[in-house]
């Protein structure tokens, strides 16, 4: 397989956010101010440093290997084997290609909200035709579609710092009557709220791993990336904590509910000028679209690698090479991603698709332990480790905790599933097992 034309560090750092802020600040923060009130500043801040330490280490497996596509399931595959390779492959690709859905559906949202529209199906709609849209766009190739989410990154957040600085004026001329915003809603010592604004939150930042499954394609190669990677979550996570205060002054915390366009809610709430709502409206628009490009082509390079390793049929490897991308497996996860707008509201969607995310970052950790224990050569390397990861496996477990039941079913029935089909294919195909001595 041949490596398309080179993006540079920015250009990579931009898929990340792009895939970052689209699917949090535009889509997902009125949600976690709903669930926590103004705490929901300490969930985006704790998943914040989480989602740090595991774009460090996915920076120093992607030193170790350049040429892999499929990020966590690539190092999983490597480190463990075909079997958890295979669970963990599924489980993120399912995390990425159902992710699609909830960011499509916070466009269809805000572009509803800025014609004037009323009809509850209207938003299902624009999104199948963005979904549609970025087909064809990742159809034209990796170079073609990061360079396009470049351009997409820096208008959008211009547009939040116009957002910000509304937010700013609308405080100073409301005085203290803001401050009971931050308080309205807030219930101190609530730990569950905290917790479960932090498991839709995680979903917020899950993007920064689409810069794994390019890594090949960066100037650089695995520092590069591993720049790209880390300096995304920083921009993101500032980004993040800067908007929801933002939105805070505009509107109490008990405001807030569970929905996919809190941004223009916000606006409307507070009286703000038509043109800022368009303005603001078009800027999510645009995040939206952003993410949601990052997701498909981070989803189908995922699809495409397990397929590669055999783990998958051959259909799903048909590859363009002189477009450098994944044909069937693009079709493939817009597919998913249309059907999943299905599934429930924006929350639900959230939800079902973290578990696998979770779970994958999870495994990430135990893969750089497994690298390092060998002694495998890196150009670049976590810092305090093993202490970091330590962290970050601690943070993991508890938000897999505590996710929503349904999420949690779910999540644990796709892995009971996927051993099961796993272990179905190898006896179809008469595959020695292998035996393995743990103990002497």
């Amino acid at each position: 397989m041949q490596v398309g034309k080179l993006i540079s560090v920015k250009v990579a750092t931009a898929v990340g956010l792009g895939a970052i802020i689209g699917a949090g600040i535009f889509v997902l923060s009125g949600t976690a101010i709903a669930l926590a009130g103004s705490a929901a500043l300490l969930a985006f801040i704790i998943v914040g440093i989480i989602a740090l330490i595991v774009a460090l280490e996915l920076g120093e497996l992607g030193s170790i290997m350049p040429l892999a596509q499929g990020a966590s399931y690539s190092y999983a595959y490597e480190a463990f084997g075909s079997e958890l390779g295979f669970v963990t492959g599924i489980m993120l690709y399912f995390s990425y290609s159902s992710s699609i859905a909830p960011i499509a559906l916070g466009f269809g949202s805000y572009l509803t909200s800025l014609v004037g529209l009323s009809a509850t199906f209207y938003p299902v709609v624009f999104a199948i035709a963005l979904i549609f849209v970025l087909t064809i766009v990742n159809l034209f190739g990796v170079s073609k579609a990061a360079e396009a989410d470049f351009g997409l990154v820096i208008i959008k957040i211009c547009i939040l710092v116009v957002f910000i600085a509304f937010a700013l004026l609308f405080a100073i001329n409301h005085g203290s009557e803001v401050a009971a915003h931050f308080t309205s809603g807030f219930q101190p010592g609530n730990l569950g709220a905290i917790l479960a604004a932090s498991v839709v939150i995680f979903f917020a930042y899950s993007g920064f791993q689409a810069i794994s499954t390019v890594t090949r394609n960066v100037k650089g190669g695995g520092v590069g990336a591993a720049k790209a990677i880390v300096s995304s979550v920083l921009i993101s996570m500032t980004l993040y904590i800067i908007v929801v205060i933002a939105l805070l002054l505009l509107m109490p915390a008990s405001l807030y509910a569970i929905s996919s366009n809190p941004l223009s809610f916000a606006l409307k709430t507070s009286g703000a000028p038509a043109w800022l709502f368009t303005l603001v409206s078009v800027g999510a628009l645009i995040a939206t679209t952003s993410a949601a490009l990052a997701m498909v082509l981070a989803s189908s390079r995922m699809l495409h690698q397990i397929s590669s390793d055999k783990l998958l049929p051959k259909l799903v490897r048909k590859y363009d090479e002189k477009r450098d991308v994944a044909v069937n497996a693009v079709l493939i996860s817009s597919a998913i991603g249309a059907i999943m707008l299905f599934s429930g509201n924006i929350y639900v969607m959230a939800s079902i698709s973290n578990f696998g995310l979770m779970f994958s970052y999870l495994i990430t950790s135990f893969s750089l332990i497994h690298f390092r224990r060998s002694k495998a050569a890196s150009s670049f390397r976590i810092p305090l480790y093993p202490f970091l990861s330590i962290i970050g496996i601690i943070g993991l477990m508890a938000l897999l905790i505590g996710m929503p039941r349904e999420a949690l079913i779910i999540g644990v029935a796709m892995i009971l599933s996927l051993i099961v089909a796993y272990y179905m294919l190898i006896e179809a195909e008469s595959r020695k097992i292998e035996k393995v001595e743990i103990f002497d």
